[in-house]
């Protein structure tokens, strides 16, 4: 394959990311409407909103499947157009039971949708020959801002959320469409056996997902509780409050971006244990404040240690074992459990002590990285990409 046929795989996936990212980013603005549309309690919400992880774990292990029944592009085109599309259920939905079921379904079109374009990231940074997985997933948190910055527009100027959801469902699918265009049309070799209808983690997915766990828990313990944890317990205003979470998410976006890097000059290793260390200084920091101005610093800190090991774990998961899209279901689906339990987990925890017990327990996940970052060493050294060695190449083009 030519390098301009490359570069152009590289642009689409980058677009793909960037469409999934946005479809987040469109909800997430319209969850209170819906809220008291609905006149659901915080309880009744919260149950609701738990639907699309359970739909993501319960769906990810059919994408291998389906990945290898359909071909790279066809796959990834089909499941981000369904999950674009299904943008537009939730504000429909008459009561909370309607709600959970299309919330179910809109988690498992996202869920084989994240495999599938992870499965076909792994397959231009191959080609590609640098690391570019980190930058992939910056590119996920751009859409889910710029996805985000819309939805607040449109709450300003007053527009019906159910058209405000159903008009960019329609935009982002016809994006989505547009954008795997340029992907790579990868097929499984004729020899090649077709993985289960349902295929549970591989073996050697499990130690890579347990990393990619840590990691997750600690994004979203700090993406939940990181401003009621100023609030309670460092007394800030509610606009300070809501600038923690700010800080750590555009510090997540920016190391992402600039994550591929990193990853060329460090290696795999010893970005996901630098990382490590530099997320359980900013854990440290969260638990030892009780201000406002170092407890934002410490979830800062921690935005930038994690960022990276998830683009990682997914491109390490991509390499190991002889099913790309069956690995990095396996690997999903472990990391992705850690979101599912980890905002309950610091709720219970913090209502049987406190919220800085809750983030000690984060600190000590975040450790995980350092001491279990060799697990993604065999996909550096075996792997085809020569930029997780350390000390290679500059920067990939656009």
């Amino acid at each position: 394959m030519s390098e301009p046929d490359i570069r152009r795989a590289r642009r689409a996936v980058a677009a793909v990311f960037t469409v999934h990212g946005a479809v987040s980013g469109t909800f997430a603005t319209r969850i209170p409407w819906i809220k008291g549309h609905l006149h659901l309690s915080t309880g009744e919400l919260g149950l609701a909103l738990m639907a699309p992880a359970i739909g993501s774990s319960l769906a990810m292990p059919l994408a291998g499947r389906l990945v290898h029944a359909r071909g790279h592009r066809s796959a990834v085109r089909l499941l981000i157009c369904l999950w674009a599309a299904a943008l537009a259920l939730p504000a429909l939905a008459p009561n909370l039971a309607v709600l959970a079921l299309t919330l179910l379904v809109w988690g498992a079109c996202a869920g084989m949708a994240d495999v599938a374009m992870n499965a076909q990231g792994v397959e231009v940074e191959q080609r590609y020959g640098r690391s570019i997985m980190s930058g992939l997933h910056g590119m996920w948190s751009v859409g889910t801002l710029a996805g985000s910055a819309i939805g607040v527009l449109a709450a300003a100027q007053g527009w019906d959320p159910r058209i405000h959801l159903a008009a960019m469902a329609a935009v982002l699918v016809g994006a989505g469409a547009i954008a795997c265009r340029g992907l790579l049309d990868v097929r499984p070799e004729a020899a090649e056996e077709a993985p289960p209808r349902f295929a549970l983690p591989p073996r050697s997915a499990l130690a890579i997902g347990l990393i990619g766990f840590c990691a997750v828990f600690a994004e979203g313990a700090s993406g939940d509780w990181s401003g009621v944890y100023l609030r309670g317990t460092a007394d800030a205003s509610a606009a300070v409050a809501a600038a923690s979470y700010t800080a750590f998410a555009c510090m997540m976006a920016v190391s992402r971006l600039s994550g591929d890097a990193v990853v060329r000059r460090l290696g795999a290793v010893r970005a996901v244990r630098t990382g490590g260390i530099v997320a359980a200084l900013g854990g440290v920091l969260v638990v030892a404040s009780r201000a406002a101005v170092p407890a934002i610093a410490g979830f800062a800190l921690l935005g930038i240690g994690i960022a990276v090991v998830v683009p990682l774990c997914f491109a390490a998961a991509g390499r190991s074992g002889g099913n790309p899209s069956r690995s990095i279901a396996g690997v999903a689906t472990v990391t992705y459990t850690s979101g599912l339990v980890a905002p309950a987990t610091i709720g219970w925890i913090a209502q049987a002590t406190s919220l800085p017990v809750s983030f000690a327990l984060v600190t000590l996940l975040t450790l995980g990285l350092v001491f279990g970052a060799g697990v993604l060493a065999p996909a550096a050294e075996h792997g085809a990409v020569p930029a997780t060695a350390p000390g290679t190449g500059a920067g990939a083009g656009a």
